[in-house]
């Protein structure tokens, strides 16, 4: 099973772009040779309110409907223009998934993506790495949604920097999962929320995790909101580097994080 996902995505890799999927990548495929649709290049905007085939229960509420926004947000019930990252839980009770909430500046470079999909080959993915990292919870999934920010820019940026990370939304219609996929981070913070032109970082770097709006149930990623986010990649709480993947519908305590030397 497992070596079917493996080839789901590298042969993606093979009829899609490298920017778009590349060879050995932990990505969901990805680009509009997937059917993806993408957003506006306009700073700090988001896509139209999406409205999803399938309920997604976020901590005990089903959605219908979301939104993809440009600084690294899906959201529910809101759209998100805020540049600079809080941590969570956040004041105004807004539920969202944060891969990489900063300054993206797609009007400089890159495009994020976004499809919601029953294809049986995504599914059959999702729930084969479901089944792996939480082997103790039946589940096949039934609906994916697949947000990717490719090669992305942000925002003052004077510099080749980009990121690419994706999240991925999945559910049988009782049991919800998100997987947060990190490609390549190279910058931290745009310059409104003081980081280097030049380089991407200082400042207020990004925050990752989730946010259910009920300040009860969130989760921030080890390292939000410091120079070490930039690190993302090599850490992990499924074993893999650069994935990290949680039970929503109802809160788990995460896994023991797990930091990575590529280098070794």
């Amino acid at each position: 099973m497992e070596t079917f996902c493996a080839f789901l995505l590298l042969a993606a890799g093979s009829t899609l772009t490298s920017a778009q999927n590349p060879t050995g990548s932990l990505m969901y495929p990805y680009g509009t040779s997937q059917g993806d649709r993408k957003n506006d290049k306009i700073d700090d905007g988001s896509s139209a309110e999406i409205t999803i085939s399938t309920p997604f229960t976020f901590y005990g509420k089903p959605y219908r409907s979301l939104y993809v926004n440009n600084n690294g947000v899906v959201s529910f019930g809101v759209r998100v223009a805020q540049y600079t990252p809080d941590p969570f839980p956040l004041s105004g009770g807004s539920p969202f998934v944060a891969p990489y909430w900063a300054d993206v500046d797609n009007r400089k470079g890159g495009d994020i993506f976004w499809r919601q999909s029953q294809d049986p080959s995504l599914l059959r993915c999702c729930t084969e790495d479901i089944n792996k990292y939480f082997p103790g919870v039946p589940f096949t999934a039934v609906w994916a949604f697949v947000a990717t920010w490719d090669r992305v820019y942000y925002y003052g940026s004077t510099s080749s920097k980009v990121n690419t990370f994706q999240a991925v939304l999945t559910t049988n219609r009782q049991i919800s999962f998100i997987v947060l996929n990190y490609s390549s981070i190279q910058w931290t913070t745009g310059t409104a929320s003081g980081g280097n032109a030049a380089t991407g970082l200082g400042g207020t770097p990004a925050q990752a995790g989730f946010d259910s709006g009920d300040k009860k149930n969130y989760y921030n990623i080890p390292s939000s909101r410091t120079a070490d986010i930039i690190n993302i990649g090599r850490t992990t709480n499924v074993g893999v580097p650069g994935r990290w993947v949680f039970q929503v519908d109802e809160f788990v305590v995460p896994a023991p994080t797990e930091s990575v030397d590529c280098a070794l």
